[in-house]
């Protein structure tokens, strides 16, 4: 098959996918000897290796990225594409296209197996194998953005020449978004100058109408509505998400993925009931992909969760429990944090045991890529109180998880939302006063209801109160024991607030504090995610005070 046809046939196969036909897809492409063909199929295996979890998936694409790149490179030139760059120049015969295609293709691969390689093993050594292969394919992006620019002039009207364009953009774009240098490194994906760029490629790529041109659009989707929110200061561009989602919406108006997508803009946006029909629509567009459903309950559980209707979020968390592999230890943990926000009656009813949850969730810890994963972490550690004897509740445990997914940025958009949690939080906080016989933990519980008191008060407008709330947080930081995180995330907030009202110099004071003066708390890179946004936000800012 000809490279023409065959980046058609791939394209008719993304068609199907973004139908909900999966299955018609893979058969399209799966007896065809392309490098594209080849591609198109692994890309889906990996797809779905990566939301179920399931070793036998993993393995099987596995084995379809080694047979894709073996294809891929059969078409590659023997020397690497740098070599041949003045040739690629002067001759634009179909060979040298071919070739272009067949290092674009590899590239990609290279970063499918990466992945796996990551979610494969739990040992270093695979995280390095898989830290190499993103080197490699990161330096073939920018040989090939290379052979862009040395040939812009010459075969810009060529259609190939554009997929190849489109490539090149995508791959460019991610890792510049991702930050690439240093793979051994925490991701350093926040509103930086490297950032910038990475965003740029992927616009132009996701307008150049290319087979890519959708999959860059998914990424920046996936940065505005997920990237921005948790790793940053919850400020994704909505109005450029819906701008992306919109032509997708009229060509594939009931594929699971793109109403996905929409119902997770309408959520960031303050519509929650809008959204949850949303995701029920997603849920039954579809029944073959049963992971795409586990991303709509993990988004309706915290769709309830917003709005304090525990039973519902709790149902959807169990689902969770039962049904997905994802994160065995993260799931057990809220299905046991949202039973703590229901009554004992309630808890009763569903037949589970509370205590025995929290116990489970340390023997369900796993490790990526040889580490273990920071919110697991966090969610063994604090169910450790549930280990004692006669173990110690934990206070408001779903509010802090709420404000540890930044959840936060889209209750404060409500303020009858916000003032129903400040209404459960008055109330813990009025127990925790009045407790005879305080535990060790209860300085630490009281920091926390004060750091939750001070945000839902800021969504408010009720800025004097919530900085006193914060700083009675800071006050009380010689006695906390045990969840040292507050105080760092303490002083984000209060900088926060202070931006919030103009005085750029004391919220930069504070910030700068939390990142400079604190280190090994829980959460502490999700934390310098956010800081390295804010302080971002803050440069250029004209110096005023209230």
């Amino acid at each position: 098959m000809d490279l023409q046809t065959a980046i058609q046939e791939t394209q008719c196969a993304l068609n199907l996918v973004l139908n909900n036909k999966f299955s018609q897809a893979l058969d399209l492409l799966k007896p065809w000897d392309s490098m594209y063909h080849a591609l198109g199929y692994s890309s889906i295996l990996v797809m779905q290796a990566t939301m179920t979890f399931e070793q036998r998936d993993i393995q099987a694409a596995m084995a379809t990225i080694k047979d894709a790149l073996q294809t891929c490179q059969r078409f590659r030139k023997r020397n690497s594409v740098v070599g041949s760059l003045s040739s690629l120049i002067s001759r634009q015969a179909n060979l040298q296209e071919e070739e272009m295609h067949a290092e674009l293709c590899y590239a990609e691969c290279l970063l499918q197996k990466a992945t796996l390689t990551f979610v494969q093993d739990e040992n270093m050594i695979s995280f390095i194998k898989g830290g190499i292969k993103i080197r490699t394919s990161h330096q073939i992006y920018k040989d090939c953005q290379n052979v862009l620019s040395i040939t812009q002039g010459v075969a810009q009207q060529s259609e190939l020449f554009r997929q190849f364009e489109g490539g090149v953009k995508l791959g460019i774009g991610s890792f510049n978004l991702v930050g690439h240098s240093d793979v051994l490194r925490v991701l350093r994906c926040c509103h930086s100058s490297l950032n910038g760029f990475g965003l740029s490629q992927l616009r132009e790529g996701a307008s150049n109408h290319s087979l890519r041109s959708i999959l860059c659009a998914f990424t920046l989707l996936f940065y505005n509505t997920y990237v921005s929110l948790i790793l940053g200061t919850g400020e994704g561009d909505l109005a450029e998400a819906e701008a992306l989602l919109e032509p997708y919406q009229e060509k594939y108006p009931k594929g699971s993925i793109i109403l996905f997508y929409s119902a997770r803009i309408t959520s960031l946006r303050g519509n929650l009931e809008k959204a949850r029909a949303r995701y029920e629509e997603s849920i039954s567009s579809q029944q073959e992909w049963k992971q795409i459903h586990h991303i709509c309950y993990w988004e309706l559980m915290w769709n309830h969760s917003f709005q304090q209707e525990w039973q519902q979020a709790y149902r959807y968390a169990d689902l969770l429990c039962r049904e997905s592999r994802w994160s065995k230890a993260i799931y057990v943990y809220q299905k046991a944090a949202i039973l703590s926000m229901m009554s004992a009656e309630e808890v009763e009813r569903t037949g589970e045991d509370l205590r025995a949850l929290f116990r489970q969730v340390e023997g369900l810890k796993q490790r990526l890529a040889g580490k273990s994963i920071p919110m697991e972490k966090f969610a063994v550690r604090k169910s450790r109180r549930y280990k004692a004897s006669n173990p110690v509740p934990l206070v408001v445990p779903a509010l802090e998880m709420m404000y540890v997914w930044n959840g936060f940025t889209i209750v404060g958009k409500r303020a009858d939302l916000t003032e129903s949690l400040l209404v459960t939080i008055e109330k813990v906080e009025e127990q925790l006063l009045k407790d005879p016989n305080p535990s060790e933990y209860h300085p630490d519980d009281s920091c926390l209801v004060q750091m939750l008191k001070g945000l839902c008060l800021k969504y408010l407008g009720r800025f004097l109160q919530a900085e006193l709330c914060f700083t009675q947080v800071l006050s009380s930081e010689s006695r906390i024991r045990y969840d040292h995180y507050l105080v760092p995330f303490t002083l984000y907030e209060l900088g926060l607030l202070h931006k919030q009202q103009g005085d750029f110099i004391k919220a930069t004071t504070y910030i700068e504090k939390a990142k400079m003066n604190y280190k090994d708390y829980s959460m502490e890179s999700r934390l310098h995610f956010r800081i390295h946004a804010a302080l971002n936000s803050l440069k250029g800012s004209p110096v005023s005070t209230p």
